[in-house]
Formats: structure tokens, C-alpha cells, sequence
């Protein structure tokens, strides 16, 4: 296949684009390529490289700076996805668009399937459920709900942790937001196998199993052997940050399941290979 990927200087289009060179051919593109919102640029980016799937994990993933510039938010997070949709139709190619656990509000006492309503609690969640729309509107596609991000090649959550607890600070992060993780080469894997099922719509993503961000941030610190008693588990009132967050995140793969596609191994396992990669912080 010929895959192109937006957003490959971010964390998860690195990891898409480290796993799906190994088998396929893939073209990169990072802002300076092609601004995702300059829709022109996109379309004569595209059109030459002919791909047969565009796989878009380019945006602002940043809900507290989505929140203080929604009008910025919507450009980059919706607007440009739609052009993309278009382009994509026009070209022939499936459209893969990457989107969050964060569309649910985290009312439900149980985990959250595909077809569950969304009722996203924050101007990035918003973005991304406008996205979602607008990516349904063509039939070929595949819409990834991902869980928090980690991998290597870009500063994320856990490496965060792991780089203060090299220098011996702590590293305070919510104790009471229970939901999943993601590493991105596991979803890279299983994206992929999406594709070579040719199979359409949505789908959750994460790796199995749940854990709050304290137990994943503790885990990755003691995998390292260094100090966990550095990371402070605080509850989300006290981190006083901009963007609302929900408390309950936790998403099950039913859709990947029905669809016969191997669901990622568990996080804990995944996050032991993650560690065991880095010698030094990045």
C-alpha cells in the first residue's frame, strides 16, 4: 500500500510511520511539507504522491491550549480534516482519521463502546466529535478513538515522568483519571491490520486493560528503577488546568473484536518494552 501520514514530527505519526515503512510504502508529512490547513497546498501535496490510504493524525492534542483558542482548535482540528475528507474522495484513497477517548464525558459506569453517544466535555473533544462527522461522510473510512499516547521519538506522559525522576523531581499528575494507554507502535500495528482487512468505520483503540494516570506514570518509574515515590498522585480539582478532563475513560475494542482484528497486547507489557527502549531520557 501506499500509505501517506500527516503529523509524522508528533508522537503518533512517528510510531505510524516507524511500523508502517516495514511493510509498505510510506510518505511522511510534516507541517513543513504541507500545512494541513492550507487546503490547496494539501490537494497538490497529495494528488502526487497518489496514496491509497491517508491516515491524518495531524492537530492541536493539547486540550488546555485548545480551550484558551477554540477559533485556532476548530481550524486545525476540524476544518483541515474536512478539506482532507474531500481530497481523499477525490483521490480514491481511505481516510483515517485519528480521534480520543476524550468524546465521552465519563458519566457511564462501565466502559464505553463505539456506538455509545458522545457528549465531549471540552473544545478539543468538540473538535474532534465535528471531525468525526465530517469523516463520516465518506464511506471509506476508519475513525480511531486512541486512549494516552506514549512511544518513542517525542516527549509524552510517561516519558515526562521518566525525565523527572532522572533528575529527582516529582511529577505530580492526576490520581483519580482512570482510563487507558496507548503505545503507538501497538496501534500502529493494528491499524495496518485494519487496512489489509479493508474493513470501514469506528473504532476504539487502546492497549487492554485500564490504569489511572498515577499507576501508569508509577509503573514507568519503577520499570526504569528510579525512585517512584517522585511521582504524586493529586486529585484532577487540584491540577488546576484550563481544559475539563473526564474522570472515566475507559473504552472497550467491541468493534475491533467483531471485525476479527487482534486486539494490542496489554498496557503493562507494553509500557516494560517502552522503558527497556530508552537508555536516557529523550
Amino acid at each position: 500500500m501506499r500509505i501517506a501520514v500527516t503529523g509524522t514530527a508528533g508522537l503518533l505519526g512517528k510510531g505510524l510511520t516507524q511500523v508502517f515503512r516495514e511493510k509498505h510504502a510510506v510518505f511522511p508529512l510534516t507541517r513543513q511539507d504541507g500545512d494541513i490547513t492550507d487546503a490547496p497546498r494539501m490537494r497538490a501535496v497529495l494528488s502526487e504522491i497518489q496514496p491509497e490510504v491517508i491516515v491524518h493524525p495531524a492537530g492541536i492534542p493539547l486540550v488546555d491550549e485548545c480551550e484558551r483558542n477554540p477559533e485556532l482548535a476548530f481550524r486545525v482540528n476540524t476544518e483541515a480534516t474536512k478539506n482532507l475528507v474531500v481530497i481523499a474522495r477525490d483521490l480514491g484513497a481511505r481516510f483515517a482519521f485519528i480521534s480520543t477517548d476524550s468524546v465521552f464525558n465519563g458519566n457511564l459506569s462501565r466502559p464505553y463502546v463505539e456506538s455509545d453517544p458522545v457528549n465531549p466535555p471540552s473544545v478539543y473533544a468538540r473538535t474532534k466529535v465535528a471531525a468525526e462527522e465530517c469523516v463520516r461522510q465518506y464511506a471509506r473510512h476508519c475513525i480511531f478513538r486512541v486512549s494516552l499516547l506514549f512511544g518513542p521519538g517525542k516527549a509524552n506522559f510517561v516519558n515526562k515522568g521518566l525525565c523527572k525522576a532522572w533528575g529527582k523531581e516529582p511529577y505530580e499528575v492526576a490520581a483519580d483519571q482512570l482510563g487507558s494507554a496507548m503505545y503507538t507502535l501497538d496501534a500502529a500495528e493494528t491499524m495496518l491490520r485494519v487496512f489489509e482487512a479493508e474493513v470501514n468505520g469506528t473504532f476504539h483503540l487502546c492497549n487492554q486493560g485500564t490504569c489511572t494516570r498515577y499507576e501508569l506514570a508509577k509503573r514507568a518509574v519503577e520499570l526504569a528503577g528510579l525512585d517512584a515515590s517522585l511521582v504524586v498522585g493529586k486529585p484532577m480539582a487540584e491540577m488546576n488546568r484550563p481544559g475539563p478532563r473526564a474522570k472515566y475513560q475507559v473504552m472497550e475494542m467491541r468493534a475491533l473484536s467483531e471485525a476479527g482484528i487482534p486486539l494490542p497486547r496489554r498496557w503493562e507489557e507494553a509500557l516494560q518494552e517502552y522503558v527497556k527502549s530508552l537508555k536516557t531520557p529523550e
